[in-house]
This record gives C-alpha cells, sequence and structure tokens, in this order.
C-alpha cells in the first residue's frame, strides 16, 4: 500500500485527449522525465495507486499528454480527469544530487539555534524570484541558501538558521 508520506504531489491529469486513452498532464515538477520512473501515482477516490507509463510527450514546459498502460480508451481516460499525480520520493532521493522543490512538500522546519519545530510545509511559492516555503499556519519563511543547514530526507525535516525576529514578522 502506498502511504502519503512516500510520494509528492507534481501536478494533476486534465482532460482526455483523443481516442486511444491519452490524457493531459499539468505539472509543476518534471521528475518524471528525468528520472527513470515506470510508473506515476494517481490519487483515485482517495487511494493512491500506480499507473505504470506507456508513453508520453511534452506539448509545452508544463503539460505533457501522458499515455498509460492499460487505458486504451477516451472513456478510461476520462475517468481519470482531475486525479492528482503523485512521484515516489525514493526514486527522486536515490536518482538526484540536489532534491526538487515539490519534494519538500510535507518536510518539517526546525530551527538550528534551539531545536524548535517551526512548521510543516504544505506548500513552495516560487511565483517572485525570492522562492519561500508556507508552512500549515501561513507562515511564509525564504527557502534560501544561506538559511538552510541541512535536509535530513530520512527524517523529512529541514534544519534551517532562522533569523532573530523572522517569525514574528
Amino acid at each position: 500500500m502506498i502511504k502519503k508520506e512516500d510520494v509528492y504531489k507534481i501536478g494533476r491529469l486534465g482532460k482526455a485527449h483523443g481516442v486511444k486513452g491519452e490524457v493531459s498532464f499539468q505539472f509543476t515538477d518534471d521528475i518524471f522525465d528525468s528520472v527513470d520512473a515506470d510508473y506515476l501515482v494517481l490519487d483515485v477516490d482517495g487511494i493512491l495507486v500506480p499507473f505504470f507509463l506507456e508513453e508520453y510527450r511534452f506539448r509545452n514546459d508544463s503539460v505533457c499528454l501522458v499515455k498509460f498502460c492499460d487505458v486504451d480508451t477516451q472513456q478510461r481516460a476520462q475517468e481519470l480527469t482531475g486525479c492528482d499525480v503523485y512521484f515516489p520520493r525514493a526514486l527522486a532521493e536515490e536518482a538526484e544530487e540536489t532534491l526538487s522543490l515539490a519534494s519538500l512538500v510535507g518536510f518539517e522546519i526546525v530551527n538550528v539555534s534551539d531545536g524548535s519545530a517551526i512548521g510543516t510545509i504544505v506548500s513552495i511559492d516560487d511565483t517572485t524570484q525570492n522562492i519561500l516555503f508556507e508552512l500549515e499556519d501561513g507562515t511564509l519563511i525564504p527557502a534560501s541558501d544561506e538559511l538552510i543547514e541541512n535536509i535530513d530526507t530520512a527524517q523529512q525535516q529541514i534544519i534551517m538558521n532562522i533569523p532573530e525576529g523572522l517569525l514574528e514578522i
């Protein structure tokens, strides 16, 4: 059984494309292209299910058309519309020297000065030049290399040197 903490969200499936089972895939992380992965994990009615890739082709830098094994009709592809798409953390961690930003969602931020847990990352705001970690309480923390002391993938923690006063803003 695939657990939510073993995967991270990389996008969402859109409409069926054509009649042979292709579906559009709006992705936020193209890790599936840079890591030799045989499958993606879809959230189908609250259950994480692996779907094996038959082929895919990029339409632009954030959308591709995906053909999954055993999804051979337009009707079957339409059933997958709106499913969130996840990627296995273990595959991403063993294949990459540096983690993708999307893979850090769900990690806990710990302040190196006193060891206190600041919060858990719920999203990454990369809409501006300064990338921010958004925590569950709405706090925004800069995802700056200068502040990050260590990333512990086993514990899913980011050890940061949080400047005094930053959390009071």
